[in-house]
């Protein structure tokens, strides 16, 4: 895909950088690290192979590397192709967006059954690892954990329904611990990454999907759409955290400049964006205010200054723009309830 990025948690390093590796730790760096940049790997030579096929130029796949040594990351910021030719088909355009998160998503669910088909003996594992929690028993979680601490990962449909059709319920990992477990961590990632670029707006992966399924005029006012509503969810978070009047007065200025900066693109002109800009803030108040404990994801609002400002929400048009065949079209679909299947609205938490 052109100007491509993978926004976010990628491959070895979850454990933070030491300056001595035991072989365990290698090892479980290991097993994370091949199978989430094996999908990545995969997803990427989908979209190369299917761009050589169609004799159009594209670099082979740019790994991006990621560590700050103060505090944990995952290694990499994931990996990019750029297109070099121009893409003269709605087809085309198609088929190269469709065939990178299809290709990652085929790997993707077989790495997730290894990991929920092979999970240790839990309070053994954990024990293993944190041998301080053994004076709680099996009611570690209760005294170790405390709310609203830690990171743990959201479970989209899809990886639930893979939990429960393969896994020992008595074997699953406690949320906080699902770093410890490098196969599933990796799985539950790869889904993130599958829905992350299937989201049909723009020029990501899910953008060529729905442009091809829908033609350039009525894609991209649909895009428009699906980016306000985007933004407007990832919003409403922060009214969720900052709920009194009183902190809005003090800081809604510089949420606002925000929302003019997102939706500047969006508009023909600075002043519908300034417009659009004010009325999502309003609307976000009244609902926040309507409705108490509403939630958003703010950590969302990084991704849609990406789309807003860099990537785009709007699709170019190919000069080809014949309809898809039907088989092209029913595998669009399947793709969308894919991305339904993989997405989690808040995947981090």
């Amino acid at each position: 895909m052109t100007g491509k990025t993978f926004f976010g948690p990628a491959a070895d390093g979850f454990w933070g950088l030491t300056t001595t590796l035991t072989k365990p730790e290698i090892l479980g760096g290991l097993w994370f690290s091949l199978p989430f940049l094996g999908v990545l790997t995969v997803h990427e030579f989908g979209h190369y192979f299917t761009a050589r096929h169609y004799r159009v130029r594209a670099t082979l796949p740019f790994y991006i590397p990621f560590f700050t040594g103060f505090f944990n990351t995952i290694g990499t910021f994931g990996a990019v192709i750029r297109i070099k030719d121009r893409i003269f088909s709605r087809k085309e355009f198609f088929d190269i967006g469709l065939a990178g998160p299809l290709a990652g998503f085929l790997v993707a669910v077989p790495v997730l059954i290894y990991g929920f088909t092979h999970l240790p003996d839990p309070l053994e594992y954990v024990f293993r690892i944190h041998p301080e929690y053994q004076v709680y028993g099996a009611d570690y979680a209760r005294h170790a954990y405390r709310a609203g601490e830690g990171m743990t990962l959201g479970r989209p449909l899809l990886y639930r329904l893979l939990e429960t059709t393969f896994a020992d319920p008595a074997r699953l990992p406690h949320p906080n611990e699902l770093m410890h477990y490098p196969v599933l961590l990796a799985g539950a990632l790869a889904l993130f990454f599958t829905a992350l670029n299937l989201l049909p707006i723009g020029q990501l992966d899910g953008g060529h999907i729905l442009y091809g399924l829908l033609g350039f005029r009525r894609f991209n006012r649909l895009s428009v759409a699906l980016f306000i509503g985007f933004i407007f969810y990832a919003g409403l978070g922060l009214f969720t955290i900052h709920s009194s009047l009183d902190t809005w007065l003090y800081w809604g200025a510089p949420y606002l400049l925000y929302l003019f900066l997102v939706f500047r693109r969006a508009l023909p002109t600075p002043r519908r964006g300034l417009l659009l800009a004010l009325g999502v803030f309003a609307a976000q108040l009244a609902v926040a205010q309507a409705v108490p404990g509403i939630e958003g994801n703010p950590g969302w609002l990084a991704f849609g200054l990406l789309l807003g400002r860099i990537t785009g929400i709007f699709h170019p048009p190919a000069p080809d723009e014949r309809p898809l065949s039907p088989g092209r079209k029913v595998l669009g679909w399947i793709m969308l309830v894919i991305f339904v299947l993989c997405f989690s609205p808040s995947p981090f938490g």
